[in-house]
């Protein structure tokens, strides 16, 4: 589902909350699961475990001129159920933009999850005029939750 300034995408993956909110709170595993092919890997971050942690990703992309790094500031968190960040170029503050993980158990052995890339709190209107958002696809997002699924398999 696409509106105006996020794009929300879903599936049931056969596995328990916590076996997949054991691969989302592991930055370590987010280049794995990544859709977009931009996350290269983590900075040696620790698993997340709480609102208000900030974990480096090193990334990949041509609109940011090829090799740099993202701080990603955890906004929300629920163990086995909320887990969001909001990204900036490392060494700065976030400009607004968030991803989100909602958990929603369907039985012992399935989850709903939820993937939300929301840009509506991107308020700077010099960088609106530079980066043309939406920076990722529902297509890329959906492939992130394939490959989540994917990756809770294999665990």
């Amino acid at each position: 589902m696409t509106d105006e300034k996020k794009i929300t995408v879903s599936r049931t993956i056969d596995a328990s909350p916590q076996d997949v909110w054991a691969v989302i709170s592991n930055p370590a595993r987010h280049a794995e699961i990544d859709g977009s092919g931009q996350i290269v890997s983590d900075e040696k971050t620790d698993r997340i475990t709480a609102n208000g942690q900030v974990f480096t990703m090193n990334m990949n992309a041509p609109h940011m001129g090829g090799d740099y790094q993202t701080d990603n500031h955890v906004t929300g968190f629920d163990e086995n159920r909320l887990l969001a960040w909001q990204t900036a170029p490392a060494g700065t503050e976030p400009k607004g933009w968030e991803w989100m993980y909602e958990l929603t158990p369907e039985g012992p052995d399935a989850t709903q999850v939820q993937l939300t890339y929301d840009w509506s709190k991107v308020t700077d209107k010099e960088l609106l005029k530079k980066v043309s958002f939406p920076l990722i696809s529902e297509e890329q997002l959906e492939g992130s939750l394939g490959r989540l699924a994917s990756a809770v398999a294999g665990s």
